[in-house]
């Protein structure tokens, strides 16, 4: 038996479980931002996080990370809904909204106030990001950030009243302006933005940002595993801070690889431009790399579930070539999709020895992959269609299809040999072939001959 290799989340989950750590449970979480549609690097995503807690027999929550009014609609919630059920993943009645916790979060910025913590600052957002200092030098403490605990009370209570305009004002953590890690130097945990919420209206005027808001919001929600894309991981130290310094439940961040596809735009920001500024018709343009382009496209949620089992999870990014999910659709359709045959560029073929008014049906599988697919019957009669293509007039060597004097298989049907073809006068082009066909050489008859080559064939009938 072979054995089952594992990735190294899986071997963390299993370690988790071995000690007894999170009381043996697997809950994760899938907390997309509603601002746009979900594409397929998102897919991965979905698949990891709702596949780890259907392995270990656990829980997966989806949380939409709503802390920007500025960006996000219900539409957008909507369709990501339909994207995550579209995959055949479920989160039961564990659907939840950061908003939920608005009222939670901004305790928790209260406490850190209290703490000494967290302070008010009145810098604007340029001056913020000169202060923050770069990866070489070290910030330097705005001149706000030693504000007594009583008046940065007093002051984040008149944010949320409303009393300052949006930019004047932010509520930064307090933690260290030379940390070798710029997310460490007093990052901004809430801002104001006044703007109508899609579901809390206009009950708060200050929202709290990402970096805050995702470690409570799992905190809160009893998430053990709490999988992100890469560029988390310089975000983890203050993930643990905020849990750490507000003596909360600790999940553990575990940061993988994200999707990177070849010749495939993958930024939600570009998508986005193309189309607010009408490149493409819609989020659901089959050009588009959103799952619900790819869906209108026609790919199935098993191809796009098993392209994202066979791409693996890893700690180091690359690029996957976008072949691997071409491969994975048509190895799905493969399976489970009819068969029918078109021809595309006809040529007319007329059996010479068979009866002018006769018609007759043969059994044509629909799906030679799958024993249950059932067949059809496809009309055989005098004439016939077949591509250009399957025809030439002096044919090289290895081209086994039709050519004058050589016998084919039409496919399910019977062998013919070319006898004669018509031309067009002005043009060259062949535009009939004249065959005869042997009777006893049907498709499933216990005579059977083996000829070097199958063609599909469209028929022409009164019937059919």
């Amino acid at each position: 038996m072979k054995q089952e290799i594992k990735n190294f989340i899986e071997k963390i989950i299993e370690e988790d479980l071995e000690t007894g750590k999170y009381g043996g449970r697997v809950h994760t979480r899938f907390p997309p931002e509603p601002n746009g549609y979900l594409h397929i690097g998102h897919a991965k995503s979905i698949c990891l996080n709702f596949g780890i807690a259907r392995k270990y027999g656990g829980l997966c929550n989806l949380r939409f990370d709503d802390t920007n009014p500025l960006k996000e609609e219900e539409e957008y919630v909507s369709s990501i809904i339909e994207d995550v059920r579209w995959l055949g993943f479920d989160w039961e009645d564990r659907l939840y909204y950061a908003s939920d916790y608005f009222g939670r979060l901004y305790e928790c910025a209260v406490e850190l106030i209290k703490k000494g913590k967290a302070y008010v600052d009145d810098l604007s957002a340029e001056e913020i990001r000169k202060y923050r200092g770069t990866l070489t030098e070290p910030g330097k403490e705005s001149p706000y950030r030693n504000r007594s605990v009583e008046e940065n009370l007093d002051l984040f209570e008149r944010m949320r009243r409303g009393e300052f305009a949006e930019g004047e004002k932010v509520l930064r953590a307090k933690i260290d302006m030379a940390s070798g890690n710029i997310n460490m130097r007093d990052p901004v945990i809430y801002r104001i933005i006044k703007a109508s919420h899609h579901r809390t209206g206009n009950q708060w005027c200050i929202y709290p940002t990402y970096d805050f808001t995702h470690p409570l919001s799992d905190s809160f929600e009893g998430i053990t595993h709490s999988l992100c894309t890469l560029e988390f991981e310089d975000h983890r130290p203050l993930y643990d801070w905020f849990l750490e310094e507000l003596g909360l439940y600790h999940p553990r961040q575990i940061e993988f690889a994200r999707l990177n596809l070849s010749y495939t735009v993958l930024s939600k920001r570009k998508l986005t431009r193309l189309v607010e500024e009408g490149h493409v018709s819609g989020w659901d343009d089959p050009r588009m790399p959103t799952i619900a382009g790819l869906r209108r496209r026609g790919y199935t949620p098993w191809a796009v579930r098993t392209f994202c089992d066979r791409i693996g999870v890893a700690k180091a990014n690359s690029i996957v070539d976008f072949e691997l999910l071409e491969h994975c659709l048509r190895d799905d359709l493969n399976k489970r999709c009819p068969r029918v045959m078109v021809v595309l560029n006809p040529i007319k073929v007329i059996i010479t020895n068979y009866p002018e008014d006769a018609v007759e049906y043969v059994e044509a599988v629909n799906n030679p992959e799958e024993p249950n697919a059932g067949t059809r019957e496809v009309p055989f009669s005098r004439e016939l269609y077949i591509e250009a293509d399957d025809f030439m007039e002096e044919p090289p060597k290895k081209f086994y299809r039709l050519a004058p004097g050589r016998e084919v298989r039409l496919k399910h049907a019977y062998i013919i040999k070319c006898e004669d073809y018509e031309k067009d006068p002005e043009t060259g082009r062949i535009t009939t072939l004249y065959c005869t066909y042997d009777p006893e050489s049907r498709s499933g008859s216990t005579q059977q001959r083996k000829v070097k080559a199958s063609l599909g064939l469209s028929p022409t009938c009164n019937r059919c």
